[in-house]
């Protein structure tokens, strides 16, 4: 028998040699992202980055080691200054969550564990398990309900396709492909959809076409009544409806789809009925809201993500099912190299990758567990209620300012508006050049959109340190650089 040879290499450990001196810096890096959301009002919201902060990420990969105190100081220099700003209470662009420091530190703690979430016996499935129970309990759903976290909503929303798909045609599709089915299913959604709904329906392989964009009412819901013409006419054209994707909280403007109907629609075309509620559907925290969601515990499935008005750190991304074996079903894959045991660390079966497409996944489940254990749903709920009153707060001083215009209505916790005026005659220009010189003044940063065909600038309330001052300053900000504009412009 051959002697065995010896690694080279005693040890290729990558622990630290000291382990004090990592503890020493350690406690460094964590006071200095404390104080950075501590004392996050003294800096600007966005500032534009230099071309030599730029230049320092063309580096080539290092080859020798490092001083971890070196890459720290790399970070406060030249990372943590030009980064988006979201949590920022002045960050008012798109719909975008501002953490908190309890999540700040669970992802600390998710980080340390290492836990790889795709499957085993291991406790921090049980914590994902116990959240989406949560869940089901606060959208009515039955406890036998499936929940599985996601990077966000638009894969959850992909993963309702295609549970919805599988139920329509049979699981037989994930092997023959759509190729092998006469049946061509057609989708339904709201012309105000988010668009990774078509997303969804182009990478599950029915194609965008596919999708019908029901137009809006005056409100900018859906337009049920056009929603069962065009259902009565697919089927009419031997199409197959299968899927309607209701919006709770839609992008442009905040408003909720008429769930209860689209329930009732769903039903007696038995269509499955899915609610894309990125960000509104965690209004269900707040009992003054929640009403407004009536409808949601009919739906077959619901997308959301905790990252955006519950606050948990990026990325927490929801889906969650009703019918638990229609998801199963849609993703399980056995192979022995994943075989599953009664006993031992290969038990826990089913696991988190039979029900969505990653078998590697982070302890997302953590950041949010802390967030409900510590702030409990009472808070969170008051938290979220108080964005919406500041949202009535700044649509109150867009109707007060005879240079503001309001142009949607105020469903939650999204404005759109724009500053108008006599000396310029393109208005779109104009308030897209606003917005940019909110953005690099630091003071506050909307987004932009259109609403029937105005360009609007789109102020999200979406960060629970966003006080009145705030919308005092985007307001102020606002006028002063319209002023400024619509001079240079004449």
């Amino acid at each position: 028998m051959a002697t065995p040879t010896l690694p080279t290499l005693d040890s290729a450990t990558l622990d630290p040699a000291d382990w004090s001196a990592l503890r020493a810096q350690g406690h460094r890096m964590l006071d200095d992202i404390l104080d950075y959301a501590e004392h996050i009002r003294e800096r600007p919201v966005w500032q534009p980055i230099p071309e030599e902060v730029r230049l320092k990420f063309q580096q080539g990969l290092p080859q020798g080691e490092g001083d971890l105190a070196a890459v720290h100081q790399q970070f406060m220099q030249d990372i943590l200054p030009y980064s988006v700003g979201n949590s920022h209470p002045g960050f008012m662009g798109w719909v975008q969550g501002g953490g908190n420091p309890v999540g700040t530190l669970a992802e600390m703690l998710a980080a340390g564990l290492n836990a790889n979430l795709g499957g085993r016996n291991h406790i921090p499935i049980d914590v994902e398990r116990q959240v989406s129970r949560w869940v089901s309990t606060l959208f009515g759903f039955p406890e036998t309900a499936s929940g599985l976290f996601v990077t966000g909503t638009s894969m959850a929303n992909f993963i309702a396709v295609l549970v919805a798909r599988s139920v329509a045609l049979g699981t037989e599709v994930r092997k023959t492909g759509l190729a092998s089915y006469e049946q061509r299913l057609v989708a339904y959604t709201s012309a105000g959809a988010h668009g990774c709904i078509a997303q969804a329906m182009d990478i599950a392989g029915i194609g965008r076409d596919a999708l019908r964009m029901i137009p809006m009412t005056s409100q900018f819901e859906m337009d049920t009544a056009l929603l069962r013409e065009a259902i009565a006419a697919d089927r009419a054209a031997g199409l197959t409806p299968f899927f309607i994707a209701g919006t709770a909280g839609s992008v442009d403007v905040g408003a909720i789809d008429d769930l209860t109907t689209l329930a009732e629609i769903a039903a007696q075309e038995k269509i499955w009925f899915h609610i894309d509620g990125a960000f509104g559907a965690l209004a269900m925290l707040s009992p003054e809201l929640a009403p407004r969601l009536a409808g949601i515990e009919r739906a077959d499935s619901v997308a959301f993500d905790f990252h955006k008005w519950m606050q948990v750190p990026y990325d927490a991304g929801f889906i969650l099912v009703r019918n638990r074996e229609a998801h199963l079903a849609t993703f399980s894959a056995p192979v022995g190299y994943l075989r599953r045991e009664t006993r031992g660390l290969a038990g826990g079966s089913p696991w988190p990758c039979d029900f969505g497409p990653d078998l590697s996944r982070g302890f997302r489940a953590l950041k949010t567990w802390f967030t409900l254990q510590v702030y409990g749903t009472e808070r969170l709920g008051q938290m979220i209620a108080h964005t919406c009153e500041l949202a009535q707060y700044l649509k109150q001083q867009v109707e007060a300012h005879p240079k503001l215009e309001l142009l949607a209505p105020v469903n939650l916790n999204i404005v759109c508006f724009r500053y108008r005026s006599d000396l310029c005659a393109d208005l779109d220009a104009l308030n897209a050049d606003i917005v940019v010189a909110l953005h690099e003044g630091g003071i506050c940063a909307p987004s932009t959109t259109f609403i029937r065909g105005q360009l609007a600038i789109r102020a999200a309330i979406v960060n629970h340190r966003t006080r009145a001052e705030d919308i005092d300053a985007l307001i102020n900000a606002t006028i002063a650089q319209g002023d400024l504009l619509a001079q240079s412009a004449q």
